[in-house]
């Protein structure tokens, strides 16, 4: 578990910071995308930048040129590159800019090239040498010098006031949005005004009231930057030959020598000669001669002013060796002293053993026990001689990767004498540098980048050619239309192939219309049958698309076509457009004149140019469909003849019909039927015999069969009687249901009733009595056989035992019950 989420840790944190580098790469200055919207974001940050310069000092914004080159760079993809790695600098890296060049480099890599240059600088010197002396170290691309103490080591905007500006997309990068405030170059007094920038500070814009250079026109007011002005007049000053003034118009610093020419003696004054006024002074090639004091010997200096001097042999001499001195004549040599030479000779040791003598000593030949250079061996011999032994050092220079191999070597090697040869960081060009240790110097050459066309050109260093997106070029693409059009479309210049031509393609078709779809002379076509790779590692052999001109596609115009029937007309694509079926049902009358044909459209052949458009004609289908004309009412037979037009015939079919009573069928012509009124079907209906229905009293209907309901005037005779069923009389049905008659009881049905109740209720008593002694009975036999039961028992346990409530209350329960059944049973 430990190891488990020890794993999750880890890829956790690859993943976060996967994601921040991910983020920070969005700000890269190198990778911003080069469109309209950066251009526009990159023109307001310039215009904020220079707003103090153009709108507050009224600052000639072409001045700003050379400083705006530098900030269209740090904006630029691919333009602010570290010539140390050969890499982008991106908005979120610490830099350092050089205030020589204003070349910004990666703040780790100056650190490393200023470490390693102090290195090469000092590692020849000894112990007792290094650190005594404060070696500089150089800018990679301009030279500049700079001291061990001024090596960078923390991350400053560009005017140095801030440390660690923070990335803001709407700042130029590195910037930290402040006023830059650094004095002018060279030093005026004043400070920039601009917002923190690359580059250097443009002309001081402020305005100061200064006078000419010959001081002679009055005071005006000019820009700081351009103070010094001409007055154009004559300057008038003196020249230095002190006979001319200058003639030239008015100039800064000291006027030029005087271009006018005169005769001039040298200064020996034996010639004249034509020069220059600016150089009155000058020799002649020829020697003195004047004889000299002592009246023996001349001058022998070439052209002079002044006396020749004395004659240089005239005084005290002294002898060869110098250690006897002599007065003589001066045409007479100084002889030699006889004395030992002692003069030492080049050795510095020994001195020289030969009498006082002319000319130089002869070399050292005593011998004595000399050491090698390398101090690993000795040997006797001349003092003149140098001793060198035939080892070779086997040290390793400072380049810390050849030997020495110099012979007898005293320890101090050499630097390198051999070329380095690496290859640089550019990949094109080889270190001509000395062999070294460390990274070699970055190169310094420059390298085009053009556009196809090759207007517009940005320089890089070497090396960056490669990787480096060409300038967006604004010029119009100026190659011929590949496809059938004179022209092509407008479009900026490019690399590679043209895009595709979006024209209409206008060419005629074979119906005479314009196609009008977007050129297709050089659309992409996916290849069929290409061969099946046999797996990954094998690269297809042919492309899978391919350009090629595709045909025209059918005319879409649309043109209004009629359907086959002349329902409707559609407008049809032109290469389609013909008589076509609109699928609804054909609907032209058909010779029945009740039905219409049902097949889908189609075309129907007119007989004559005066037929009706909408009668069927030979292609129509034929009516087989049997007559659905509506019948007269009360005949359910259809027409015997096919559909048909007109009225259809009499029916003279027998219909099988049941009469009024349903008892009796009857067969009846239907055109009587259906042609006779009411009455007549009344009659024609009715079976003639009496009607078997039954009226409300239960007797048999009288009239002959008929439709509807019986009359309810019933004559049947019926018998009435009274509620006892005593007394009866005989009336007409009808009045009897009409409640016209009633029957009553008399005195005597009355007595008879009176005494048929009398007897009934003395039988009910009698049987009540009789069940209320039966239940009696039975109580008192059942209570003598429970007290028998219970002397037995006490008798046997002869343990008093407490009576249950049922024992205690059993008696006065079953007596209840008894008496209730008694009563229930007598009801």
């Amino acid at each position: 578990e430990l190891s488990s989420q020890k794993k999750f840790d880890e890829i956790k944190k690859a993943n976060q910071a996967a994601a921040k580098k991910l983020v920070e790469d969005q700000f890269s200055s190198s990778s911003e995308d080069d469109d309209e919207d950066a251009e526009v974001k990159q023109g307001k940050i310039l215009a904020k930048t220079f707003t103090i310069y153009t709108s507050q000092t009224d600052g000639d914004a072409s001045e700003l040129e050379r400083t705006r080159q530098y900030m269209n760079e740090a904006f630029q993809s691919g333009a602010m590159t570290c010539l140390i790695c050969i890499a982008s600098v991106k908005r979120n890296q610490a830099v350092w800019s050089c205030c020589g060049c204003f070349c910004i480099f990666h703040l780790v890599c100056i650190q490393k090239w200023a470490k390693d240059s102090l290195f090469l600088v000092s590692s020849p010197l000894t112990d007792d040498d290094f650190g005594k002396k404060d070696y500089p170290w150089p800018c990679p691309k301009c030279r500049f010098e700079y001291k061990r103490s001024e090596t960078p080591s923390r991350y400053y905007c560009y005017c140095g006031k801030v440390e660690n500006p923070v990335l803001d997309p709407w700042l130029v990068p590195h910037s930290c949005g402040q006023i830059c405030e650094r004095e002018f170059k060279p030093s005026c007094g004043h400070k920039c005004l601009l917002l923190c920038h690359p580059g250097p500070c443009p002309p001081c814009p402020k305005m100061v009231t200064t006078t000419c250079h010959c001081k002679k026109a009055k005071p005006v007011p000019r820009r700081c930057s351009a103070k010094e002005w001409s007055c154009r007049l004559p300057c008038g000053r003196t020249l230095l030959c002190g006979q001319h003034t200058c003639e030239n118009s008015c100039h800064p610093g000291d006027c030029q020598p005087c271009p006018r020419v005169s005769k001039q003696r040298c200064i020996c004054g034996r010639q004249t000669a034509e020069r220059l006024c600016a150089s009155p002074q000058w020799q002649c090639d020829q020697v003195c001669g004047k004889p000299l004091t002592c009246g023996n010997h001349t001058c022998e200096q070439v052209c002079h002013a002044g006396p020749c001097g004395d004659c240089p042999r005239s005084g005290k001499r002294s002898c060869p060796c110098e250690k006897s001195k002599f007065t003589l004549p001066c045409t007479e040599d100084v002889p030699t002293c006889g004395d030992s030479c002692d003069k030492v000779l080049e050795c510095g040791i020994h001195k020289c053993s030969q009498r006082c003598h002319r000319g130089p000593c002869e070399i050292c030949r005593q011998e004595v026990e000399k050491q090698c250079r390398c101090g690993k061996h000795t040997k006797r011999m001349p003092c003149h001689k140098t001793y060198l032994c035939e080892t070779k050092c086997t040290k390793i220079r400072d380049c810390q990767k050849h030997q020495c191999r110099r012979k007898c070597c005293s320890g101090n090697c050499p630097p390198c004498d051999q070329i380095c040869g690496r290859t640089l960081g550019c990949r094109n060009h080889k270190c001509p540098s000395g062999c070294h240790r460390g990274s070699c110097n970055p190169c310094p050459e420059t390298v085009d980048v053009k556009c196809n066309c090759g207007k517009t050109v940005i320089k890089v260093p070497c090396g960056r050619e490669r990787t480096i997106k060409p300038p967006k070029c604004k010029q119009l693409c100026g190659r011929p239309p590949t496809c059938h059009h004179t022209t092509q479309e407008k479009h900026y210049c490019h690399f590679g192939r043209c895009p595709p031509c979006r024209q209409p393609c206008q060419k005629t078709l074979a119906c005479g219309h314009l196609c009008p779809v977007p050129c297709h002379d050089e659309a992409l076509v996916k290849q069929t049958g290409l061969h099946q790779s046999a797996g990954p590692w094998e690269q297809p052999s042919e492309p899978a698309f391919i350009q090629t001109a595709l045909p025209c596609p059918p005319c879409e115009v649309p043109i209004p076509v009629e359907c086959l029937g002349q329902h409707e007309v559609s407008p049809l694509p032109c290469h389609s457009a013909k008589p076509y079926s609109c699928k609804r049902f054909c609907g032209r009358l058909l010779d029945c004149q009740n039905h219409t044909c049902m097949k889908e459209c189609h075309q129907v052949t007119k007989l004559n140019s005066s037929a009706d458009g909408k009668k069927a004609g030979l292609e129509c289908s034929q009516c087989e469909e049997e007559c659905t004309k509506p019948r007269p009412s009360g005949c359910p037979h259809r027409c015997v003849l096919p559909c048909h037009p007109g009225d259809c015939p009499s029916c003279l079919q027998m219909l099988k019909i049941k009469c009024h009573c349903k008892l009796s069928i009857l067969y009846i012509e239907c055109l009587k039927l259906t042609c006779a009124d009411l009455k007549e079907k009344e009659l024609l209906i009715s079976c003639k015999n009496q009607c078997p229905k039954e009226l409300p009293c239960g007797h048999r209907c009288k009239e002959i069969c008929h439709s509807g309901s019986c009359p309810l005037n019933c004559s049947q005779k019926v018998k009435l009687r009274c509620v006892c069923k005593r007394l009866k009389k005989e009336i007409q049905c009808s009045k009897l249901q009409e409640g016209q008659v009633s029957l009553e009881c008399d005195a005597l049905c009355k007595e008879m009733k009176r005494k048929a109740a009398e007897i009934k209720e003395a039988e009910a008593k009698a049987a009540i009595e009789e069940e209320k002694r039966r239940q009696q009975a039975e109580l008192e036999a059942f209570e003598n056989r429970l007290k028998g039961r219970r002397k037995n028992k006490r008798r046997k346990d002869e343990v008093e035992v407490e009576q249950s409530s049922w024992q205690k209350y059993k008696n006065l329960i079953m007596l209840l019950v008894f008496g209730v059944a008694v009563v229930m049973v007598a009801w």
